[in-house]
């Protein structure tokens, strides 16, 4: 089972807009931040290193805006005891990203997600995956780091931007067995 998931071009505006508040300062995001944190983006995961913070579960594809990431940003990025490589195309949900971050959210020791090709919307599934007050962070292109704190109102709100994703049967099953 591969792509689950695409992002169509008339969706694109619709997942624009920022899940949470936007911060450019990492301890100000990490203030009021859930429990798990799980990150998304080589960026965000670099910066949350930075401030000392490993979140429970980090995804990353090696790049920031379709472009190769700095080694700097790398070498930031939490090193964690678990780490598991899959695959998902730009613009794409597969099923071995979506069950690998089910896995690494259950798992009792952070994970490392390396993602072959683009982890952009991993954050779909981290919503609906997550527990509850768990904080989501991604980054928002030009503008900074986006904390999306898990409650029932942004579940809610993601699954009606999934629901304008082109989804096979298999990605709503692999996002509501919990």
């Amino acid at each position: 089972m591969g792509t689950v998931a695409s992002l169509p071009k008339s969706a694109r505006a619709s997942f624009k807009e920022p899940l949470g508040p936007v911060f450019t300062d990492a301890h100000e995001l990490l203030a009021d931040a859930g429990d798990p944190i799980i990150a998304v983006g080589d960026v965000v995961n670099s910066h949350l290193g930075r401030a000392g913070v490993t979140p429970h579960v980090a995804v990353v594809d090696g790049k920031t805006e379709r472009e190769r990431v700095a080694d700097a940003v790398l070498d930031d990025i939490p090193e964690t005891p678990r780490s598991v490589a899959v695959a998902s195309e730009p613009g794409t949900l597969s099923a071995e990203l979506i069950e690998a971050l089910r896995d690494a959210i259950a798992a009792a020791e952070p994970t490392r997600i390396d993602v072959t090709g683009e982890e952009d919307l991993a954050t779909v599934p981290a919503v609906l995956l997550a527990p509850a007050d768990a904080s989501i962070v991604y980054g928002q292109p030009g503008e900074g780091m986006v904390r999306a704190n898990v409650t029932t109102g942004l579940r809610e709100r993601v699954r009606e931007l999934a629901e304008e994703l082109e989804t096979e049967a298999a990605f709503w099953d692999l996002v509501e067995r919990q």
